[in-house]
């Protein structure tokens, strides 16, 4: 009979640390998921870059170096596969890059009454709205996965089994941190 307490105890102790364990792969999985929604929503901008480029260059051949730009900082970041701070830093520059490019193609009204090239601002507008939801989805997640591996009793469990923290994706420059102008 005296031994029913010990193991009991030890029931309660596996119980928990399952419990423990489980919710760090529920954790690191919903992270994994938020990452793919977020690659999801990067992959379709640089899918509308080249339209962007080929509506533009018949427009705008003065802008030929910028748009060269675009399309070089399109494709850094379209084969991005480094960690989430070096892709966070690809996408700021292309970022910052589509930016300018519209910016400056506000100067050419025969391509703003373009419905091609209405169309594709929408479309990028739209574009860079889901990639703000699914970063901040990610960021959530990623903010939870972190406080589950630092926070006792989660953190001996988290260090146990090498599940670590995350990092969060971050745009490095200050101007970046706004979406894309699009005018209307």
């Amino acid at each position: 009979m005296a031994w029913l307490i010990p193991l009991a105890v030890l029931a309660l102790v596996a119980v928990v640390l399952i419990g423990l364990y489980n919710g760090l792969v529920s954790i690191r999985n919903q992270c994994d998921e938020a990452w793919s929604n977020v690659d999801t929503e990067l992959k379709r901008r640089h899918d509308l870059i080249p339209n962007l480029v080929r509506t533009v260059q018949g427009y705008a051949a003065h802008e030929k170096e910028l748009i060269e730009q675009v399309v070089a900082m399109r494709e850094r970041a379209a084969g991005a596969h480094g960690t989430v701070a070096e892709q966070a830093a690809d996408e700021s520059r292309l970022q910052q890059a589509l930016g300018t490019l519209m910016a400056r193609l506000e100067a050419y009204p025969d391509l703003k009454a373009s419905a091609n090239f209405l169309e594709l601002q929408k479309e990028l507008a739209n574009t860079e709205d889901r990639i703000q939801a699914a970063l901040r989805f990610f960021n959530g997640n990623v903010r939870e996965n972190n406080n589950k591996v630092e926070q006792f009793p989660s953190n001996l469990v988290a260090g146990l089994f090498g599940f670590g923290r995350r990092e969060f994706f971050e745009l490095e420059d200050p101007a970046a941190r706004e979406s894309v102008r699009v005018q209307f």
